[in-house]
């Protein structure tokens, strides 16, 4: 079954039995599902029965690659994990990068489905296309630096790749990240807390990058050598480069997208303190990078003095983790950011959900509705970096009642308080990153469809499809079909506006289908546009009628699968709700002073935008579309 870009086969573990099976899988598998979160979708619907608790020993969490994972091209080593989100119920799904995801390929194995419970902690060791389970309780309770260095003394080997669970996802905090190379995270969903309800401590890979064979070796080449000679010529690759996702910040704060103070105000009076450039100036210690990618996007910061240290092991802070820490909770200090950074690498948590959370917190202790009693005797305003930091490592440790409250989420936790839902800045219980669709009218549209909740990475943002957006991006936005005669206004959300949301929200799914990174392939700003992508996928597996209309149909499987399996665990519109906060008028001063979003705008775009995509009114796929996107087989879940 072995194709080109592909071992063909994928790791079935049962835990509970300690049963490890390859199982053998035909490259049309691929083709028809991309790989990454497509084909993790495709076997939790088939092999996952319905309704069962996210946390159950039953329950399914896959690891999936892609035929192009492992090619020596930038953008390419990245993983997709599914599991039922303990969250919000719903669908979960979280991407991560480094070098495990390409290691993983050179092991032997192109994905990974793993249920069951292990009697006692246990670790995956995968090399050479063989798998064994090993135990992990010398592990258990370790932090993810500490574990990184333990394994790789324990093996005596620095060049294994580790993915892992922090102390978090161990205790089952909702928001439970999965971590490698102890400072980069597949965050969203609470895909950590699943792989720890399974006592699965962690997957260990060693591989050689010689055992996969390409269809066009020299394409594959040709290709990144245009990427990596291009890098310095792309404004937005330079600045991805040079100051990380960070330097977006600056941006953000100019437009009135930089959520302030729990959501309440679009500009950040103190935005230049814990921007991207300061960073860069002030504490960058070095960039690191994924395998064979020539960006070179991720930071590594250092503090070594001061009250808040930051270990350079645990990289440094992203653009959304900057902003739920610092402006979310009304925090200026670089470095206090920095070390909240590493503690949740090190615990294993995400920045986006955990920092939105206290900010919640703030914002209920500021309107008197937590008292100091309630908080341990933490003075929890707004600004108050001591506190936002204390109560940052109670999360982190379970240590108090108020930070195993925390650690539901907000949503979870204003359900079990009986209030604060007045503050909330949640879609499916999942809290909103640091991009306002006060200021990106389609991203408070997907925010509200999309499957697993609030998220800023699924679709292309309103200001590549208006009047000054760039003549490279319109170009790319031809390719996936979209007319470039019919830009809008950043404050427009009409039918135009709404099918660019849901075809570039098909193109970003095709992204996540095929394990690519979105700052390097994108229908917009990235570094190679869809049809450079397609040529990817051809020289790689050998398809040469593969086409930018295919790529898009593979993302719209993977959307139509997880509105499937949502459906089926009884989520439907009335999930597909904005948060109150959302249709309040901000405060503060910019270009969003003032602004709210309109429940009928919103409503009205959910209609049209069901319509477009095949759906009912209630926003359940009809079997009409299973049938033309070939998903017949699922036809069943819509009784």
């Amino acid at each position: 079954m072995k194709a080109n870009g592909l071992n063909g086969q994928i790791l079935r573990v049962d835990l509970s039995q300690e049963k490890l099976e390859p199982v053998q899988i035909d490259e049309q598998i691929f083709r028809h599902y991309g790989g990454g979160s497509g084909l993790g979708l495709y076997y939790l619907l088939k092999n996952m029965p319905a309704r069962l608790d996210a946390l159950a020993p039953e329950a399914i969490i896959t690891f999936m690659l892609s035929p192009i994972t492992g090619a020596p091209i930038s953008g390419q080593s990245r993983m997709s994990i599914n599991a039922k989100s303990p969250a919000s119920g719903a669908i979960g799904d979280s991407q991560v990068g480094g070098f495990f995801p390409a290691q993983l390929k050179f092991a032997g194995f192109d994905g990974l489905i793993v249920s069951g419970k292990a009697a006692k902690p246990c670790y995956l060791y995968l090399h050479e296309g063989k798998a064994e389970l090993r135990d992990a309780r010398q592990l258990w309770g370790k932090t993810t630096l500490e574990v990184e260095q333990t394994l790789k003394t324990e093996l005596a080997d620095e060049k294994i790749e580790i993915l892992q669970i922090g102390p978090a996802g161990e205790r089952s905090v909702n928001f439970a990240a999965v971590i490698t190379m102890a400072n980069r995270a597949a965050g969203r969903t609470g895909m950590g807390a699943v792989m720890g309800s399974k006592n699965l401590k962690a997957i260990v890979v060693k591989g050689r990058a010689n055992t996969i064979q390409f269809a066009d070796s020299k394409g594959v080449a040709t290709l990144a050598k245009w990427g990596a000679k291009n890098v310095p010529l792309n404004e937005d690759m330079l600045g991805l480069h040079e100051d990380g996702t960070a330097g977006v910040l600056s941006s953000q704060q100019a437009i009135g997208s930089l959520p302030t103070r729990n959501y309440n105000e679009g500009q950040f009076e103190s935005f230049n303190d814990i921007g991207g450039e300061t960073m860069t100036e002030e504490i960058l210690k070095d960039q690191d990078t994924c395998y064979a990618c020539a960006v070179r996007c991720k930071r590594v910061v250092e503090v070594s003095e001061g009250a808040y240290q930051a270990n350079p092991a645990y990289g440094g802070p992203e653009y959304e983790s900057l902003a739920t820490f610092g402006s979310y909770c009304g925090v200026a200090n670089l470095a206090a950011l920095a070390y909240a950074n590493e503690i949740c690498n090190a615990y294993g948590m995400d920045t986006v959900s955990c920092g939105a959370t206290i900010a919640w917190a703030m914002e209920m202790y500021e309107h008197g509705e937590l008292s100091l009693a309630d908080t341990g005797g933490l003075d929890l305003r707004f600004g108050n970096e001591q506190a936002m930091i204390a109560v940052l490592e109670q999360i982190a440790d379970g240590s108090t009642t108020f930070g195993r409250l925390l650690g539901l989420g907000s949503a979870h936790a204003a359900d079990k308080l009986g209030k604060g839902h007045d503050y909330l800045i949640t879609v499916k219980k999942q809290e909103a990153p640091a991009h306002m669709p006060q200021a990106k009218r389609s991203l408070g549209l997907i925010y509200a469809v999309n499957p697993f909740g609030a998220d800023h990475q699924s679709s292309e943002h309103d200001g590549s499809y208006e009047p000054d957006a760039a003549a490279t991006t319109l170009e790319r936005l031809s390719q996936i079909g979209l007319p470039t005669d019919r830009l809008t206004s950043k404050d427009n959300l009409n039918d135009d506006k709404i099918r660019f949301a849901l075809e570039t929200q098909k193109t970003y799914s095709a992204l996540d289908s095929f394990s690519v990174c979105q700052f390097v392939y994108g229908p917009a700003w990235a570094l190679f546009g869809p049809q450079q992508l397609v040529d990817l996928i051809s020289t790689v597996t050998g398809w040469q009628d593969f086409s930018v209309r295919e790529l898009q149909t593979v993302g719209e499987r993977r959307l139509t699968l997880m509105r499937l399996f949502n459906h089926r665990e009884g989520l439907g519109r009335q999930d597909d709700k904005l948060p109150k906060k959302f249709f309040r008028a901000l405060k503060g001063r910019g270009p969003t002073a003032g602004v709210a979003l309109q429940e009928a705008d919103i409503e009205r775009a959910k209609d049209v935008y069901y319509q477009a995509a095949g759906w009912t009114s209630e926003g359940v796929p009809t079997a009409q579309l299973l049938q033309g996107l070939e998903l017949d087989e699922f036809t069943h879940i819509l009784n």
